[in-house]
């Protein structure tokens, strides 16, 4: 497992998403290492300069918090602050479930929390919900979305897919390919740079994107995997951010979820939901001292 880290103090394990690294936490990494913090971003298995198991099976909840446990394990932490974007928001849920004892306080954005459902594999809703051609229905197939993101330059892909403004959950016809809808803008918006677009773009051209699509190729073994956790509450202080363009939170069914009350019964210690108005997905690079200083806020109420 490749790891980042810097700073000294009380710990934060930053969880990237898909499709980024590491890198992605840059900014915070920087802010809170100033504020007396030791920051530590790993690149998930199956990304960046980590391991890349070749079959899905590798690659369900249990997997991947068993690295982030083997993780602290390794760097001899007993507990940390939790800190997860995107599918790392997901992987932070379960880890909140797996091994609350290990974790002081969670900052999730992008993805609230779902139960488990008693009978009804996620791969499955989502195809009754959002059709055959929403995105996690068309990346099941092994192969398949890697040949079609072959056809891309990956610097215009990274550059089309970081500045996607779309709040549409995105899908695609089946005789169509995501090559058909990748338009990279002529300028990169303000908080991206070029040198970023690079750091992403040479890792995935040398690493691929099959470890990263393996994580959705897993969820309905997690789901099988996961059956003891079924009606389980995540019991650990919690602040959930989303951008209100963001595609999760314009999911059907999300912002009842999230507003209604089901939310705060699945997560009883959820002390706050911040909305950010005019923010997209990649909400902790589009907004990072916005995003250093909500964590920062909500992390320093419970001392080391």
């Amino acid at each position: 497992m490749h790891v980042a880290e810097i700073g000294e103090g009380p710990a934060v394990l930053f969880v990237h998403g898909f499709p980024e690294l590491w890198y992605t936490w840059r900014h915070q990494m920087l802010s809170l290492s100033s504020q007396g913090y030791r920051t530590i971003a790993p690149d998930l298995r199956g990304y960046g300069e980590s391991d890349a198991p070749p079959s899905p099976t590798s690659y369900t909840a249990l997997h991947i918090v068993g690295d982030l446990v083997g993780l602290l394990d390794a760097l001899g932490l007993d507990q940390v602050f939790l800190v997860g974007h995107d599918w790392g928001a997901i992987i932070c849920w379960y880890f909140c479930l797996f091994q609350p004892d290990r974790i002081k306080a969670l900052v999730n954005m992008s993805v609230a929390f779902r139960p488990r459902h008693p009978s009804i594999k996620p791969v499955e809703a989502m195809r009754a919900m959002m059709g055959d051609g929403y995105y996690v229905c068309r990346f099941q197939e092994p192969g398949e979305t890697e040949k079609d993101l072959a056809q891309i330059d990956t610097t215009i892909l990274m550059k089309a897919l970081f500045s996607s403004r779309n709040p549409s959950p995105p899908c695609a016809p089946k005789d169509k390919g995501f090559a058909d809808y990748m338009q990279a803008p002529s300028t990169l918006p303000s908080w991206l740079t070029e040198e970023d677009i690079d750091y992403f773009a040479t890792s995935y051209r040398h690493k691929g994107f099959t470890g990263g699509l393996s994580y959705y190729r897993a969820l309905d073994l997690t789901w099988e995997l996961t059956a003891a956790w079924t009606g389980a509450q995540i019991k650990v202080p919690v602040k959930f951010i989303v951008g209100d363009l963001d595609t999760t939170y314009n999911t059907p069914g999300a912002k009842e979820y999230i507003h209604e009350g089901g939310f705060k019964k699945d997560v009883p210690l959820l002390e706050e939901v911040v909305v950010m108005e005019g923010v997209a997905h990649f909400i902790n690079q589009e907004k990072p001292e916005e995003i250093s200083a909500h964590i920062y806020e909500f992390i320093q109420k419970f001392g080391i």
